[in-house]
């Protein structure tokens, strides 16, 4: 009886996962489908945001088969080159501090990085000063508030996400903070997100809107 209700338990989560993982594609693929929308003559600018697995972190993620491809540079960068040519207005990529070094000679000498600094992260074994902020690299966007654009700063202090289901996962506020780097006008511009996860980037825009 005990080995019944366990493998019953199992299965509800493993369906339960599968169907959050098919959500997340669903999702994934309708982003896509908005993004290659042209934007009426005028009427705004479209950015990007790019949260990947970070480099040398695929083992993260093993509900994603292809999560391991990105402990290649060579993946970021094809990334990279997408958002340079596919979002010329802008774009914003999350990044590991330790990838750094790699990805900014990637990147266009125009680039800015913002920081997320966290108030209160998780302390690693054998890691006596914690990792406790994350890059945002971004390029473009509305460079003057005359244009509508808010104004704010390179750094963003918000706690993690507690138990949102998704290694990695960002809170609404960073969100925002990211939107606010790009200059975005909920009214006017489009915002896709590459690497929907839970969804928080659309969410936290529908909020500010």
């Amino acid at each position: 009886m005990a080995d019944q209700a366990r493998k019953a338990s199992a299965d509800r989560v493993a369906r339960e996962a599968r169907q959050q993982r098919e959500r997340r594609e669903g999702k994934r693929r309708a982003d896509e489908r908005a993004a290659s929308l042209p934007l009426a003559p005028g009427s705004g600018l479209r950015f990007a945001y790019a949260d990947p697995p970070y480099l040398g972190q695929g083992a993260l993620y093993p509900e994603h088969a292809d999560a391991r491809e990105w402990d290649d540079p060579a993946r970021h960068h094809l990334l990279i080159r997408q958002l340079e040519s596919e979002y010329p207005d802008g774009w914003a990529l999350s990044a590991s501090s330790p990838s750094l070094r790699v990805l900014l000679p990637m990147c266009p000498a125009d680039v800015r990085v913002g920081a997320w600094v966290k108030p209160f992260a998780a302390f690693k074994a054998n890691v006596r000063v914690a990792y406790t902020w994350e890059p945002v690299i971004w390029r473009g966007g509305r460079l003057s508030s005359k244009d509508g654009a808010p104004v704010g700063r390179d750094h963003l202090s918000q706690a993690i996400m507690m138990e949102a289901g998704l290694t990695g996962a960002k809170p609404p506020g960073f969100c925002r903070w990211v939107a606010m780097l790009l200059g975005y006008d909920p009214a006017r511009d489009a915002l896709a997100d590459l690497f929907p996860g839970t969804g928080i980037m659309a969410d936290a825009l529908e909020m500010r809107a």
